[in-house]
């Protein structure tokens, strides 16, 4: 028999959880890599009181990040014309590289029909087959990774990654 006084037992026995590691955080668009972000932001707020989306969050660092779960960006700029910081790089285009990515539990490859992700994105990047045949797809090269279509998921099957590193064309 183990040891009664074990952290994992006592953790058990009181309701605690071993700390999970914090998701990624996905900082404004156009915010600049995240060493140089890191290094400007004041941590004002300006830009998460500036964000008429209200999609801009206060981060438990005090650093401002884009929540999906709470509405779509809509790129306005509002949050990079707020900061005095240069914690912004403007010209850069696309804003960010963030893309939507579905996961095995959408309800399409469940055989249930559904579209909510594809009739909420601004951008026509998510196809679902007639019929729940399949898993929605996401066009990657057309995905703005606004995040139009994360909140709307019944099953939380849609999330938002880092795009991969798309290969120059010779």
């Amino acid at each position: 028999m183990g040891d009664i006084r074990s952290p994992s037992r006592r953790a058990l026995l009181f309701g605690r959880r071993p700390a999970e590691p914090l998701p990624a955080a996905f900082r404004p668009p156009w915010a600049k890599p995240e060493p140089e972000f890191l290094a400007a932001c004041t941590h004002c707020d300006a830009c998460v009181r500036a964000c008429p989306e209200q999609v801009l969050i206060r981060g438990a660092d005090g650093l401002p990040r884009f929540e999906a779960h709470a509405g779509e960006c809509t790129f306005c700029s509002d949050c990079v014309a707020a900061c005095d910081s240069g914690a912004f790089e403007p010209a850069r285009d696309p804003p960010w590289t963030l893309v939507a990515q579905v996961a095995a539990t959408c309800l399409s490859a469940q055989g249930v029909v559904c579209a909510s992700c594809r009739d909420v994105c601004p951008a026509s990047a998510i196809r679902v087959s007639p019929g729940a045949r399949g898993a929605a797809t996401v066009d990657l090269e057309a995905c703005t990774g606004c995040g139009a279509c994360v909140a709307p998921c019944p099953v939380d099957a849609i999330t938002l990654q880092h795009a991969p590193a798309m290969e120059a064309v010779a």
